[in-house]
């Protein structure tokens, strides 16, 4: 099922390359810093040298990950043959380390499973029916015959387990199980990625959820729920997620849609989105200059809480119109 892309080619780039950068998007998730540390650790077994960067810090329930500890917060120095953006489906999704890898690199390869994936850069590794960008990262990997250790394991199934929540959603297939066989096998374990990355949370978070289910609504099949500035301020948080509140809503049975709105400390505000089989907020989340999967998206759009809301909301109820009519 390995889709034709240009490893051959991508690859002969890396081994020529003196030096490679990758970076990913902020506010990281598992298939992030998965992809990340995946295919970082897979180079630097081949003696490659290798800088690995993401905006800020790693969240701190992805920091048990081989190679975590090497990654980069910032970037003001140093200049690269190869840069590569992995799970970024523009290049503003990847913030200031993007924007300064760009700058300083002679090439740019991207690797993203987006569909909303603008294709910047100069060589593309791009499936958009793969489930995560670990599993391009793995099949990159594979090309190039380096062998797969448990710090090259561990990462990309963390990727697959966190962008599929389990192996539970419709774009799993035979060949996602298959993959993570593969990775399990070279000593990944799916138990204790699972209990990191899906069933862990601090009890701040608790807290935030707290505060935020007293916002919940339900109208024409969109559940939404509303986290002010002040209340995560409150408990001492720094730009948090919603940490998989939005997954849970979407789980109400008369829910098609589900969305939180979280205002940010620059006068904005982040939307995440989640929506059942059938349903498409993707195209919402691309049409406010955000971008994601067809049931995952998010954006981060300019505004007052109140406003956003007010515009967002009717794109959602649109959304769910639309899919009404695909399942019918």
């Amino acid at each position: 099922m390995t889709e034709t892309l240009p490893y051959a080619e991508a690859t002969r780039i890396l081994l020529n390359a003196e030096s490679i950068l990758l970076v990913t998007h902020f506010n990281p998730d598992g298939d992030a810093i998965g992809s990340l540390l995946g295919l970082g650790n897979a180079l630097r077994a081949l003696g490659k040298r290798v800088d690995c960067a993401v905006d800020k810090e790693l969240p701190e329930y992805l920091r048990f990950l081989p190679g975590a500890e090497t990654v980069l917060p910032k970037l003001t120095a140093g200049s690269w043959s190869v840069m590569v953006s992995l799970d970024s489906s523009d290049e503003e999704r990847s913030g200031d380390v993007g924007a300064y890898g760009r700058a300083h690199s002679s090439f740019v390869i991207n690797v993203d499973h987006h569909p909303t994936n603008t294709r910047f850069g100069h060589l593309h590794l791009i499936k958009p029916q793969a489930v995560s960008t670990t599993e391009i990262v793995l099949e990159w990997v594979q090309q190039m015959q380096i062998p797969i250790t448990r710090e090259i394991a561990v990462p990309l199934l963390t990727g697959l387990v966190t962008d599929t929540i389990g192996f539970s959603t419709s774009n799993v297939t035979a060949y996602s199980l298959a993959q993570a066989q593969i990775l399990m096998e070279a000593g990944a374990s799916l138990t204790e990625i699972t209990q990191r990355t899906l069933n862990s949370m601090p009890y701040r978070t608790v807290e935030l959820w707290k505060q935020a289910l007293q916002t919940v609504t339900l109208q024409d099949g969109v559940i939404s729920a509303l986290i002010r500035r002040e209340v995560w301020e409150s408990l001492g948080l720094t730009e948090p997620s919603d940490d998989g509140l939005v997954s849970w809503l979407c789980t109400a049975n008369e829910a098609m849609v589900s969305v939180t709105f979280r205002e940010t400390s620059d006068g904005a505000v982040n939307l995440s989105f989640r929506c059942k089989p059938g349903y498409n907020v993707a195209s919402v989340a691309f049409a406010l200059g955000g971008g994601g999967h067809t049931q995952a998206s998010g954006a981060t759009v300019k505004g007052t809480l109140d406003d956003v809301h007010a515009r967002v909301m009717p794109m959602l109820k649109d959304a769910v119109r639309s899919g009404e009519l695909v399942i019918s």
